[in-house]
Parts: structure tokens; sequence; C-alpha cells
């Protein structure tokens, strides 16, 4: 389970693309691609080896007018559910 501790990166079979015709963010991998929100986006590209907490302060930086928990619970959903995907790689706590 994607922890605040727990480090994400996506899987290598997984790419952030944006979409020719539709300027959106999207995760490509195998035979599939998922369309993602401008804050997906951002999270998807921080995926890189960080941890979630790391994530999230950086979004809360980005978003400063937001409160954190609403940010920390957002993002933990989300990469729950790309874990839940097999799109993330890992998933290893920091010691």
């Amino acid at each position: 389970m994607i922890e605040l501790d727990t480090r994400v990166r996506l899987a290598r079979k997984v790419r952030l693309r944006r979409d020719p015709r539709s300027s959106k963010m999207m995760l490509l991998y195998p035979e599939r691609g998922l369309e993602l929100s401008d804050t997906a986006a951002d999270v998807a590209a921080l995926c890189d080896g960080r941890t979630a907490a790391a994530i999230v302060d950086e979004l809360a930086a980005r978003y400063a007018g937001v409160a954190r928990e609403p940010i920390e619970r957002d993002v933990l959903s989300f990469l729950r559910t790309l874990a839940e995907r097999g799109l993330l790689a890992g998933g290893e706590e920091t010691p």
C-alpha cells in the first residue's frame, strides 16, 4: 500500500506524454492510455523515485492557497489507483 514514506516511480512500461490532438497529458502503457487532469499530470510527473510525502510537499508549495490535508489525501488516492493498475514500480518505503 502506498503511504507517505513510500518511494514512487512510474513503471518502465509507462510513459507520460502530451496527446497531440487534445493537448491533454496522458499516461501511456501497453495498448492503453489514461487521460489525466492537470493536477494528476503534476503528480505523475513527480513520480521519479521521491517519496509520496515529497510529492505532497512540492504540490503544497505550488498550490499555496490550498490546505495540505486535501492535497495529501488526493495524492495518496491517485498513487494508490496507479499502483492498483500496475503503473508504479517498486513501492519501497524509506528506511
